[in-house]
């Protein structure tokens, strides 16, 4: 940067002006400074003043850009050491000066340091140290300051200063490097260790010009970690100012321009070099924050190496203040009261990666997101090929499991300390377009034991750090924290940053699925307890668990015990009673916790029945203790059956919940009625139609078998007059229909399970037997054949006194024996005692009367199941007495012995 003074003017100077004040901002060389003077309403005025008489060398100037005529100008000898001497002597101090202009239009003058003419004489002080020299071809007269001027330089010359000095002033001559080849490496050679420079130019509140010493670069700097309000260019090359662009540019050049600073160069962003400049008065990128001048960014904040919380808490201090560019500022969480902005709460689920539900010290549930994170997901290709499967996002998005689990095992059932960042506005979504609709969301920052949970979750590669707009200021309250983590992560490859293969979760949900159930089940059996994480709640008693070493999802019930039942599964009734206490209750002591589990048996639909530990405590002893559940009759064959019986007691005499209207009725009556009560033999002829793999059975009533075919044969014409239109019906769940059996002939049946149009799950209502059938072999059951006109004629029943053997060889023996016998005939059936799922009855051969279970059980094929009801006492002894006879004939599973007292579990059974 250089200024040419051109000769005073010829003839005498023109009359001086009356003596003025102001602060020296900018030398421009040695012989020409920029004045401010005193602000009126706006930007102070400034004015140039070229010293009087005086002459310096000129300043090195760069060529033209983008004119190649135009070469680099070096400096003068002597120049930059005359602008130094001034810039030293003169930045920001307070001078006075008379001026006058020549006819070009310059002002010259006379300039003091101080508030006076008694101050230093600045012309003289720059020929007295042989740093100027004296225009003696412009004195006129015999003034005496010229003169004194001559005699100073004479007296210089003598003295041999500055430039009369001997030995040449070529060193005196500045190597200027205006440009950097390679800035990314010139930065990092310096190692962020502050560089001496000096500010040459401000152009904007957070972008300067700097002369890097002793080496002489001049750079472009810009303040890591912040932005000022900028000057826009226009199309006709004016600049428009954004508000406060003007007062920042101003502040930092007040501070600045020409300073002595040092600068530590901390990165380098797109050719452009980013860093913090650092003055004895303090660092002018917090105080830019602190005065409303800069607001925080965060691109370039990862790089600011003196503490990014720091700027954080200047920025917030501005915020608080309303100052300047913040002076509209409305902060996230103002309409929160401090009790609603930080508390203590529970955790009870981990929803996803990124949301969590807690319980408030009040009672409430309220679901919390992560501030600023992001949970992994799935994109482009990957997203395509899962269109054609059923999604699963824990499993199948990778490290989606992961991270669910790093925040089930680190906050499930522990308090957590939450801090509101902000409240996520609802959006109502797009009809059209991608956006999708979301409901009002609390963001907040969660800690437990001082560590960050988001900042946790981030370091581990397991989510990511949401970017926002530069003005949207609803973020992380550790918004830098959680950058600096996700650069660790990145640094480091982990999760989501690795590159090695993504995990894959090969998880079988057999929720449901009978087939898959009967393959799990004996191994579940065997394994006595198994290790388990509850997945979901459906009610009370009906649960979702994972099983971490079979890998697979099962639908779980607990035994012994009756929950009330929700509306679910009472499609159109009203739920029971407890019924919602009954399920939070579970919800809270056992939801996405680690439990343990015993498998028992399992029901038609394919869900598993047992017991539930966790930590000690079994959950179906608790729901009876708390009065929200009762002991069902199942529960006396359980080693479990004395502690639920000693629980409901204690849950009666409490009369609260379930028993609140409880009358216990005199123990004589109780007795008299048990002893009154008596088996009651009342056997109907039944036809058997199919026998289960379980060894229940279906029978249809012989009494309404006449109907039965009157209803089909109706059925069968109407269809062969009006035959469906093949694929016209749509099968759903839970569907009546009429399906096409293997044989040609149309029958009732029942969707159970729709895999694909080529796959339909049915369940023929009137003879038990399943098929899986193509949509094509269904079609609309018509009103006047439903089962309003006739109900489904296939009833489902179990065999009473005996237990199934859980081995797979020995219960295909029986079930083949039961086939051969029963399967499409007639037989006569009677009712001993309900079930889970049906009716346990016994059944008699037609002809001879002999009763089929007890045959079985003298075959050896089957073992007794002791009941204690009193009126059965007869029929278990008779039973018990048949299998004692097997068991010395050694007849099938009695031909090793009686295998049940020390190794039942090697065979696969179970007493």
């Amino acid at each position: 940067m250089a200024t040419s003074v051109g000769a005073q003017v010829q003839g005498g100077p023109a009359p001086a002006s009356p003596l003025q004040r102001g602060i020296v901002k900018m030398i421009l060389s040695g012989c020409a400074i920029i004045v401010r003077g005193q602000p009126r309403g706006g930007p102070p005025p400034e004015r140039q003043i070229n010293l009087s008489n005086v002459r310096a060398g000129a300043l090195a100037r760069r060529a033209i850009q983008n004119q190649p005529d135009t070469k680099d100008t070096p400096d003068e000898p002597w120049a930059f050491q005359a602008r130094e001497f001034l810039r030293k002597k003169m930045i920001g101090k307070e001078v006075c000066f008379t001026v006058f202009k020549a006819p070009q239009g310059r002002e010259y003058g006379t300039v003091y340091l101080g508030k006076d003419t008694s101050g230093e004489n600045v012309a003289e002080l720059l020929v007295a140290e042989g740093l100027a020299t004296v225009r003696r071809e412009s004195i006129r007269g015999t003034n005496p300051e010229q003169a004194r001027l001559c005699d100073l330089e004479d007296q210089a010359k003598a003295s041999k200063k500055g430039m009369w000095s001997e030995g040449g002033s070529s060193h005196t001559i500045r190597d200027m490097k205006y440009s950097i080849e390679n800035p990314r490496n010139f930065v990092d050679s310096l190692h962020q260790k502050p560089v001496n420079a000096i500010i040459e130019h401000v152009r904007d509140g957070n972008i300067v010009r700097a002369l890097l010493l002793p080496d002489y670069y001049l750079v472009t700097v810009m303040l890591s970690g912040v932005k000022c309000p900028t000057f826009k260019r226009e199309a006709d090359g004016t600049e428009t100012p954004e508000p406060f662009a003007a007062e920042a540019k101003f502040f930092t050049e007040s501070r600045l321009l020409q300073r002595d600073v040092q600068i530590t160069l901390e990165s380098c962003h797109n050719q452009i070099i980013l860093g913090t400049i650092l003055h004895p008065n303090g660092n002018i990128t917090e105080l830019l924050l602190k005065e409303g001048f800069a607001r925080c960014v965060d691109w370039s904040m990862a790089v600011y190496t003196q503490g990014a919380d720091k700027l954080r808490a200047a920025e917030r201090s501005a915020k608080e203040r309303k100052v300047r560019i913040w002076k509209d500022y409305v902060a996230p969480t103002a309409n929160l009261d401090l009790k609603d902005r930080q508390f203590v709460a529970k955790v009870m689920q981990v929803v996803n990666a990124d949301a969590i539900v807690v319980k408030l010290n009040s009672g409430e549930y309220k679901t919390i997101h992560l501030s600023s994170i992001r949970p992994p997901r799935i994109e482009g290709e990957e997203k395509e090929k899962n269109k054609d499967k059923r999604f699963r996002p824990l499993y199948d998005i990778p490290y989606m499991f992961e991270a669910r689990e790093f925040l089930r095992k680190k906050l499930i059932g522990k308090k957590v300390n939450v801090t509101v960042d902000y409240i996520r506005a609802a959006t109502a979504g797009t009809e059209t377009g991608p956006l999708p609709a979301f409901p009002e969301r609390t963001c907040a920052t969660v800690t437990i034991g001082g560590i960050n949970t988001a900042e946790a979750l981030v370091s581990k590669g397991l989510a990511t750090v949401i970017r926002y707009r530069q003005d949207d200021d609803q973020r992380s309250s550790h918004y830098d924290e959680l950058l600096a983590a996700e650069a660790r992560a990145i640094k480091n490859g982990k999760g989501l940053h690795s590159k090695k293969e993504v995990p894959i979760h090969r998880v079988a949900d057999i929720s449901g699925d009978t087939q898959k159930a009967k393959q799990f089940l004996p191994f579940l059996q065997r394994a006595g307890r198994s290790e388990a994480v509850v997945e979901y709640v459906f009610s009370g008693s009906r649960l979702k668990l994972y099983m971490p070493k079979e890998t697979c999802l099962i639908t779980f019930l607990l035994a012994g015990i009756e929950c009330p039942r929700g509306s679910r599964n009472q499609p159109g009734a009203m739920p029971e009673p407890f019924s919602e206490e009954a399920t939070l209750f579970t919800k809270e002591l056992v939801l996405q916790r680690e439990v343990e589990v015993e498998v028992e048996s399992m029901d038609k639909a394919g869900n598993f029945i047992g017991w539930l530990h966790i930590e000690g405590v079994n959950l179906s002893v608790a729901l009876v203790e708390s009065s929200l559940s009762k002991v069902h009759f199942t529960a006396e064959r359980s080693a479990y059956f004395k502690t639920l019986q000693s629980a409901e007691e204690v849950a009666r005499q409490r009369k609260d919940k379930l028993w609140a209207n409880y009358e216990e009725k005199p123990t004589e009556e109780v007795d008299q009625l048990s002893e009154e009560k008596e088996r009651v033999a009342n056997y109907k002829p039944v036809y058997v139609t199919e026998i289960t793999d379980g060894l229940h059975f279906y029978a249809q009533d012989v009494e309404t078998g006449a109907q039965l075919e009157n209803l089909m044969e109706t059925m069968r014409a109407e269809i062969a007059a009006q035959p469906p239109v093949e694929g016209a019906f749509s099968p759903h769940r839970g569907d009546h229909c009429i399906a096409k059996f293997s044989d040609g002939e149309w029958y009732r049946a029942r969707v159970e399970k729709v895999e694909s149009p080529a796959k339909v799950h049915v369940f023929y209502i009137d003879y038990g037997n399943r098929e899986i059938v193509s949509s094509v072999r269904l079609a609309s059951l018509p009103p006047a054949f439903g089962t309003r006109a006739l109900p489904a004629q296939a009833t489902e029943y179990a065999f009473a006194y005996i237990q199934v053997p859980q081995d797979e060889d020995a219960r295909a023996d029986v079930v083949d024996c039961v086939v051969r016998d029963i399967q499409n005939t007639q037989c006569l059936l009677n009712v001993e005692y309900g079930g889970a799922s049906c009716s346990h009855v016994t059944l008699q051969f037609a002809d001879s009367k002999d009763d089929v279970g007890l045959g079985l059980v003298k075959e050896g094929l089957v073992m007794v199941e002791v009941r204690k009801d009193k009126h059965l006492q007869k029929m278990v002894t008779e039973y018990l007495n048949g299998q004692e006879s097997a068991k010395s004939a050694r007849l099938n599973i009695w031909r090793y012995g009686d295998f049940r007292a020390d190794d039942a579990d090697e065979f696969g059974y179970r007493r």
